[in-house]
């Protein structure tokens, strides 16, 4: 037995059939479905795509929490360097000699 899953057109807010462009809630989304990758370009209910946003959301965080540990790992590395504590002296030059010449 199969059974085909489609979308109502209920709206739970309102208790009847969508009023579509009436609502203020009816919003355009474009971009990348962070499930399939295929480029989105739809109206819908801005409740209906929260999950969807909730996806692309979560994979932002994850990805900025990698980029922030790469950092951090940089920067322990570098750390690590010896550090020159004295700076380099100059030897003492003869200036006397040195305009003589």
């Amino acid at each position: 037995m199969t059974i085909k899953v489609e979308n109502g057109d209920m709206c739970p807010m309102l208790g009847k059939t969508c009023i579509g462009l009436q609502c203020a809630w009816f919003t355009k989304v474009a971009g990348t479905n962070p499930q399939t990758g295929k480029d989105i370009e739809d109206w819908g209910c801005a409740v209906a795509w929260l999950p969807i946003l909730a996806i692309e959301n979560s994979q932002s965080t994850r990805m900025s929490g990698a980029a922030v540990e790469s950092f951090r790992n940089e920067m322990v590395k570098r750390m690590d360097m010896p550090v020159i504590t004295e700076p380099a002296r100059i030897p003492d030059v003869d200036i006397k000699n040195l305009l003589d010449s």
